[in-house]
């Protein structure tokens, strides 16, 4: 007879399951993803991720707009125009449209990695207000080639095996601990106050208050203590006079960069090649991203998730380009803060990204969170960072480590992807930004590192040499192993070996096994390749069939 129940429960968890863009019923926790929490929950737990990843967000647009050139009120205009563009590219992955969108907690934010090719391209248009159009237009070309790409790079799925995300996400949060040393200093390392002890003072203390938290709390309290100790590391530095709140009086209450302020875009070829190349890079680093992500909230991501995604990172670039702001990525930081926290709503991240877009519309509010000491957030970010170096661990712990190749490609791929982050001068004398873009970056370089020798250790096939065999004997023993050979060629080619020595095939009741090969023959009895095989082992030196 059908139960009745359960015909009827199966199709329900599957729906759920495809809303999510997972695999239905095989997730392994599919509607723990889909939750929608309380109200006041999302907005609480959607701060946090929006404090995780502010500082990173707008910094990366400072660093272009000065490149270029832009001053002033042009600046702020950037900066709110990329948080703006930043929350839609979160609610494209999170929420999503038909055909895009991972729908998992996903965080996007500015590609930092594509900084030094938006400069070049920028300056080369005749830098400031004159550069803007062709690099928001090579953003726009940049943005829609991925997303018609996109179906290709799902087949590289199979590329991206346990081996290759781990060590990608590992060196992610490697590379990102240098961030957190600096932002622990002070942020930036020529200044005299920077590592001063009333700096590492305050990234202490924070650190401190959200180990407490997390030891000695439970429950929502638990989840949030990332929250609680920047705003505890906030608090103790406005006390001792270590905030400056002062240039936030300034700043407007409401506000928006209309679309396509500074411009129509301006189509040029070679800076659409260019930025083009460099979202192809962003994208071998995300997809390792993606099944971080994945693995975290226990939702398995495949081929059409991969496309799905890589469609919202390329609408979402297009968005930017078209709102005067940058190519998106998913942002590390908010990643760890999923590991850390166990919160694994996408609703939360959606939360998020509608308060980015929020602040993108009121600059008041975002002059604030920017105020926040940068020693607080670098006691924040140890934490988030070195928790993103974990998740790495965990992957790697499902690949075989025993294997010299495997030890290679890891030990390679973080070895390679530290040598800019130790010295970031590394790629300086290289020819062509494309090049800088490639081996400026740890996370580039180590991402690349580690897919290229995935390749050639596993997917790879050398040519192999194999001389033709000279005699019947080394026919008639081929894949037996290369000891075995010469022993019944030695016994074929000298004349005094008896019958004995040859191993003739010897009875008993085990079963017949037929060999393949021919006879073997010799100055003694023949060994036929057809001999009967049994139980009883052959003796040593005799043929072996």
């Amino acid at each position: 007879m059908v139960n009745f129940r359960s015909v009827v429960g199966r199709p329900r968890a599957s729906r759920a399951g495809n809303r999510a863009g997972g695999p239905g019923p095989r997730a392994r926790s599919p509607h723990e993803v889909d939750a929608v929490p309380p109200v006041w929950h999302l907005f609480v737990y959607g701060t946090q991720h929006v404090l995780a990843f502010y500082a990173g967000a707008a910094v990366m647009p400072l660093l272009v707009a000065q490149g270029v050139g832009l001053r002033g009120a042009d600046q702020a205009m950037v900066v709110n125009a990329s948080l703006l563009a930043c929350g839609l590219a979160t609610l494209l992955q999170s929420v999503g449209l038909p055909g895009i969108g991972i729908r998992l907690p996903v965080v996007q934010g500015p590609a930092t990695s594509a900084v030094p090719s938006l400069i070049a391209v920028g300056l080369a248009a005749g830098g400031a207000h004159a550069g803007l159009s062709t690099m928001f237009g090579a953003v726009i070309a940049a943005g829609l080639a991925l997303f018609v790409v996109a179906p290709v790079f799902s087949k590289l799925v199979r590329y991206f095996p346990p081996l290759v995300t781990g060590t990608i996400v590992t060196v992610v949060g490697v590379t990102l601990l240098a961030v957190a040393a600096k932002q622990v200093g002070g942020g930036d390392p020529g200044a005299a106050s920077f590592g001063s002890p009333a700096h590492l003072g305050l990234a202490g203390a924070t650190l401190l208050v959200i180990i407490l938290v997390s030891r000695f709390s439970s429950g929502f309290a638990a989840t949030v203590a990332v929250l609680v100790g920047l705003l505890a590391g906030t608090g103790l530095a406005m006390a001792t006079g270590l905030a400056d709140f002062s240039g936030t009086g300034s700043a407007r209450w409401f506000g928006m960069t209309e679309p396509l302020h500074f411009g129509a875009p301006r189509w040029d070829t070679a800076a659409a090649l260019s930025l083009s190349l460099v979202m192809v890079v962003i994208a071998v680093e995300s997809i390792g991203q993606f099944f971080a992500v994945g693995r975290i909230v226990g939702r398995e991501v495949g081929e059409r998730d991969v496309v799905r995604a890589l469609r919202a990172d390329g609408l979402g670039t297009m968005f930017a380009g078209l709102l005067g702001s940058f190519p998106s990525t998913v942002f590390s930081q908010n990643v760890g803060l999923l590991q850390l926290t166990r919160v694994r709503s996408r609703w939360v991240v959606a939360a998020s990204g509608v308060i980015m877009a929020a602040l993108g519309l009121m600059p008041k509010v975002g002059a604030v969170i920017a105020a926040m000491p940068t020693p607080v957030l670098g006691g924040a970010t140890i934490v988030l960072f070195g928790t993103i170096t974990v998740v790495g661990v965990q992957i790697l712990a499902q690949a075989d480590l025993a294997h010299r190749h495997g030890t290679l490609v890891v030990a390679v791929s973080l070895g390679v992807g530290f040598l800019p982050t130790a010295y970031p001068q590394f790629a300086e004398r290289l020819p062509g930004e494309q090049l800088h873009v490639i081996f400026g970056s740890g996370i580039i370089l180590g991402s690349l590192t580690a897919v290229l020798l995935n390749l050639l250790f596993y997917h790879v096939s050398l040519p192999v040499r194999r001389e033709a065999p000279t005699s019947a004997a080394a026919r008639g023993v081929d894949g037996l192993g290369e000891h075995m050979q010469h022993e019944v060629v030695r016994a074929a080619d000298d004349p005094s070996t008896d019958a004995t020595q040859a191993g003739p095939a010897s009875a008993g009741p085990g079963p017949a096994v037929t060999g393949p090969g021919p006879a073997v023959t010799g100055g003694g009895t023949a060994a036929t390749g057809s001999g009967q095989a049994t139980g009883t082992p052959p003796p040593p030196g005799g043929a072996h069939t």
